[in-house]
């Protein structure tokens, strides 16, 4: 299993702090926000990981991360001139994946939980994990049956037909290169992760997990403070226990 972290884009919605440099270089309490996705896919047991990062601020990662050995993993890194696109991150890292199964978490995804059970036992086709938020339409949104199984899956609806919302954490066997590489840009002119799900759901080979504990998109001034605040109070907690 390969891993991949996107962290391109230029977060405008983060300005002027992203003026200076990468909104994933940022700092989330006592650790920079790409320390998060990378613990987690490390966690995960996800040991070859690719970083894929805009060009303007490069040299900051590699300043920061190195070749990963810190980390007891081997990074490599690919630029991303311009977003086209989650799903953009298999086409850039064709090479990379080869004939493995691939992990991508979004840079600046924070997750409290581990899945390296649900990662570890995965076979074949896609899974990707959902939970409930009190503003699907900023999401994709997966829409369930009366058993839970998966119906559809639609990227920002105006009238979400469920609360669950998919995060940033995907993981899918070698297919999704051929896929990527198929689609056709959507009307905001990118080619949507919601789109490849779609693809592995009508071929009835996605699986969607649920899980209800912390998970924040940090790409808001409000998002990237609350989260900083909770692990704030984390750290604070464990503190106090020893």
């Amino acid at each position: 299993m390969k891993g991949i972290i996107l962290a391109g884009g230029k977060a405008t919605r983060l300005r002027p702090l992203t003026s200076i440099t990468s909104k994933q270089l940022l700092p989330v309490y006592d650790k920079p926000m790409i320390y998060y996705p990378i613990d987690t896919l490390i966690k995960a047991g996800i040991k070859d990981i690719l970083i894929i990062i805009a060009p303007d601020y490069s040299g900051h990662f590699l300043n920061l991360l190195g070749d990963g050995k810190e980390f007891g993993a081997h990074f490599s890194y690919a630029v991303q001139k311009e977003p086209r696109g989650l799903a953009d991150a298999f086409i850039i890292g064709k090479d990379f994946i080869g004939d493995d199964s691939v992990t991508m978490i979004l840079g600046d995804n924070i997750f409290e939980k581990d899945f390296s059970q649900e990662i570890s036992s995965f076979k074949s086709g896609a899974m990707v994990f959902a939970k409930k938020v009190s503003d699907p339409e900023r999401f994709g949104v997966v829409e369930f049956d009366e058993n839970m199984n998966a119906v559809s899956i639609e990227e920002k609806p105006q009238k979400p037909k469920s609360d669950y919302a998919v995060v940033g954490l995907y993981t899918y066997d070698n297919k999704v290169v051929e896929y990527a590489q198929n689609l056709a840009p959507s009307p905001r002119g990118e080619i949507e992760i919601t789109d490849i799900n779609g693809i592995y759901l009508k071929n009835g080979e996605i699986k969607v997990n649920i899980f209800d504990s912390l998970w924040e998109d940090a790409g808001t001034f409000d998002s990237l403070l609350h989260v900083s605040n909770v692990m704030a109070e984390k750290a604070k907690t464990k503190v106090e226990v020893k």
